[in-house]
């Protein structure tokens, strides 16, 4: 008997409404609100989730983190000197949802980002005197993509692994772990894209080789077509949000603010620990000056903010940032599968 779901390969890019299946997602994930952007540390609660697979139920005092032929316990890792790191996370797929045509899944307009205080062992600790290509970091949730059957991991090159700030996390703004957010341990990897940062960590190995895992080699690539292999998907692009000023439309989300002088904020961030060095705001098209906070942490977002005298009318506002490095985000994401 065929298993029912080796047959069905990668989805095809859709256009028109949302399928069923897209609309479970939705129900199933968490967006951050974009007004919780107030905060420079984003709530656990209101914190975004994407699990691929089902949440694992972990008994912390029975966990074992395999290292290659070690198995280190909760307490064993918790009595290692540790860390906190602030850390703005993006889910690569924030955004999909704009798409014309999409790729069939998480449907993320733009709330897929947050900023937290992960808290743990520096993961180097763990790999002293290790040679190897890449590390590969395996999590407890397992499930189908695309007909492949696999346990959710990815690696990344032995020198980035080696950074001080690669945390295995088991405390989230000094709590610990939620199991949605991979209690009892995870991987953080600042300035990488969320995907980077695997939940419910059970194993890790070295490899000589480029790891092979469907989510590294398969997944997360960015491709114009089906029929190329396409480029890792690694750093977090540049990119600012508005906070929603005024008071919102219950059904349509748009905003209602008084005519008069208003400061319109937001935030703004990078990959790689690259600090934003600009950020502009249009009103209905004519681009103006934002006064950009100094980042107070390496790959944590900083604020911005404008001021605007409203007049009576319908207003369109939109933001840009530019990095240290010179990139701007575009007034629209490049297309890819």
């Amino acid at each position: 008997m065929k298993h029912p779901f080796l047959e069905r390969g990668r989805r095809s890019n859709i256009e028109g409404g949302f399928a069923p299946e897209e609309l479970e997602l939705a129900l199933r994930h968490v967006s951050m609100p974009l007004e919780a952007l107030r905060y420079d540390v984003t709530p656990v609660g209101l914190h975004y989730t994407l699990c691929h697979f089902d949440i694992p139920a972990l008994d912390e005092r029975t966990f074992r983190l395999r290292v290659g032929d070690r198995a280190l316990s909760m307490k064993e890792l918790r009595a290692m000197p540790r860390h906190t790191v602030r850390a703005t996370l993006e889910c690569a797929g924030n955004g999909r949802a704009r798409f014309v045509p999409r790729y069939p899944s998480m449907p993320w307009t733009h709330g897929g980002v947050s900023t937290a205080d992960w808290t743990g062992v520096a993961l180097r600790a763990l790999l002293q005197d290790v040679r190897a290509h890449e590390v590969a970091f395996i999590g407890a949730d397992r499930g189908f993509d695309s007909g492949v059957e696999h346990a959710f991991g990815r690696s990344l090159p032995l020198a980035e692994a080696m950074r001080d700030d690669v945390l295995l996390a088991w405390s989230m703004n000094g709590q610990p772990l939620a199991p949605q957010h991979g209690a009892p341990l995870r991987l953080v990897v600042p300035g990488w894209y969320g995907m980077a940062s695997v939940k419910w960590l059970a194993r890790i190995e070295l490899h000589d080789q480029p790891f092979d895992g469907y989510q590294q080699a398969s997944g997360y690539r960015y491709k114009k077509r089906e029929d190329e292999d396409g480029v890792p998907v690694r750093h977090m692009k540049v990119k600012s949000l508005i906070s929603p000023p005024g008071v919102p439309d219950w059904y349509t989300g748009r905003r209602l603010v008084d005519a008069g002088p208003l400061t319109i904020e937001g935030r703004a961030w990078s990959g790689a620990g690259v600090t934003v060095k600009r950020v502009q705001l249009a009103v209905d098209g004519e681009w103006r000056e934002a006064e950009l906070e100094a980042p107070h942490e390496r790959f944590a977002w900083q604020r911005w903010r404008c001021e605007w005298h409203a007049t009576a009318g319908e207003h369109q506002l939109v933001c840009r940032a530019t990095d240290a490095q010179g990139a701007t985000q575009p007034a629209q994401s490049d297309w890819n599968i």
